[in-house]
């Protein structure tokens, strides 16, 4: 759910075993049913003892696998009530971001803030706390104002946060354990247009002396580095067009230069599909992914994990990981350094503070990987970190779970909702509820 490196979104041929975006991951079952209505989605929930929700396969563990039955809530992906009074949406929580946005722009609103990848689906990515950057940008689930779920049962709750205060603040990112959600309500602003520049070469030193006004210079701030040679490759710098907070572009950034075209995160590589740079103006969701909505997606041969610390060790961690680079660089493809502002989300990697995640693309080695995790994870270890849901960790289950003050809670939330854990699986089960 962050910047896939060689290009987005898993495309599944009918025949072939049930694999995620990346093919890393192979699917316990090839049973998967398509729903038209919630109704028929009741149905299914009511008939089956395990199951979980398929969506657009972006995540790279285990976390929604099911060795019994998969829902697909694909067919349902129409808007439904664009309330322009109260600024909010209300779709199906299956839509992707790259469907609703240009009909929200179009109507004069916007997101707050959108994920490096447009092509993911709303409640995928609210129910994995996944995030986008920005200094005072919580993740994408920080939007969220109401929510429909299917619980185990089969019936219907609704969920809000004007009305259901904690149990919300548990149910909102919740990893696919309390039931199907069918509809998400999220909270709109009015639409703005937005600049992206990029700069090269930032000096370490730079970064390590400043990091706090580099990521404070842009609405969105992305740092992209390989770990040699001292410096951080590319700025990717997002600048609302507005006054007070336009972006003032100079030859040079803390000692990085202006690149003088678009550049893809690997600056080898073509960047024919990432969004426009250079200064030019265009729509909040044309700007805000570094990946275009247009283009034809494939498969990814890569892998990926990231670490959230807090936002105050920020510069401690990054150097932390930088001292290992000669371990790391084989084995990665690049690495994205954003921040995230704090939310009250109970399994948030942000709950209660700002953030700065550290996420790597890397080369489709597992073996080799899972031992460069486990190193990673211990140098990151001093700052309580905290892996994305949906990404590759090697974090042992207790020490996951010691990271999370409001998982007791979480637990009992699950047990109301799911008492006999139909929507569980191995994952949820060893990191979460065992």
């Amino acid at each position: 759910m962050s910047a896939p490196v060689l290009s987005p979104l898993f495309v599944w041929a009918a025949g072939d075993k049930l694999k995620n975006w990346a093919g890393n991951v192979e699917y316990g079952t090839d049973r998967l049913y398509s729903a038209n209505s919630v109704e028929q989605a009741q149905e299914f929930v009511r008939k089956h003892a395990r199951m979980k929700v398929l969506g657009t396969r972006h995540c790279f563990n285990h976390i929604a696998d099911s060795t019994d039955e998969f829902l697909s809530l694909r067919p349902m992906n129409k808007v439904l009530e664009l309330d322009a009074k109260a600024r909010t949406v209300t779709i199906p929580a299956n839509m992707s971001y790259g469907q609703l946005s240009p009909y929200l722009h179009e109507r004069g609103f916007a997101l707050h803030n959108l994920a490096s990848l447009p092509h993911i689906s709303v409640a995928g990515a609210c129910a994995t706390a996944t995030h986008g950057s920005g200094e005072r940008n919580g993740n994408l689930s920080t939007s969220v104002a109401a929510l429909e779920m299917i619980t185990a049962s089969g019936d219907i709750v609704t969920l809000s946060r004007k009305k259901d205060g904690e149990r919300f603040s548990g149910a909102v990112v919740a990893l696919g354990a309390l039931g199907v959600v069918t509809k998400i309500t999220l909270d709109l602003q009015p639409t703005f247009m937005m600049k992206q520049y990029v700069y090269e070469n930032l000096p370490l030193s730079q970064m390590q002396e400043h990091f706090d006004a580099i990521e404070a210079s842009g609405y969105s701030v992305s740092l992209f580095t390989d770990w040699q040679k001292k410096r951080i490759n590319e700025v990717w710098i997002k600048s609302r067009v507005e006054p007070g907070q336009e972006f003032k572009t100079t030859p040079e950034f803390f000692g990085a230069t202006l690149a003088t075209r678009n550049l893809h995160p690997i600056a080898e590589l073509s960047a024919e599909n990432c969004t426009e740079q250079m200064g030019v103006p265009g729509p909040w969701y044309e700007r805000l992914p570094h990946f275009r909505m247009g283009f034809t997606p494939s498969a990814g041969n890569e892998l990926q994990a990231e670490y959230f610390v807090p936002r105050k060790h920020a510069v401690e961690a990054i150097l932390a990981v930088e001292r290992i680079r000669d371990q790391v660089s084989p084995h990665l493809l690049i690495t994205e350094i954003r921040t995230i502002a704090a939310d009250d989300f109970w399994m948030s990697p942000c709950y209660k503070q700002n953030s700065v995640a550290i996420h790597f693309t890397l080369k489709p080695e597992w073996p080799a990987v899972s031992k460069l995790l486990s190193v990673i994870e211990r140098e990151l270890s001093p700052f309580d970190v905290r892996p994305h849901w949906g990404k590759l960790f090697t974090l042992a289950p207790e020490r996951l779970r010691a990271r999370y003050e409001k998982l007791p809670e979480f637990v009992e939330l699950g047990k109301k909702y799911d008492p006999r854990g139909k929507f569980r699986n191995d994952f949820l089960n060893t990191n979460i509820f065992s």
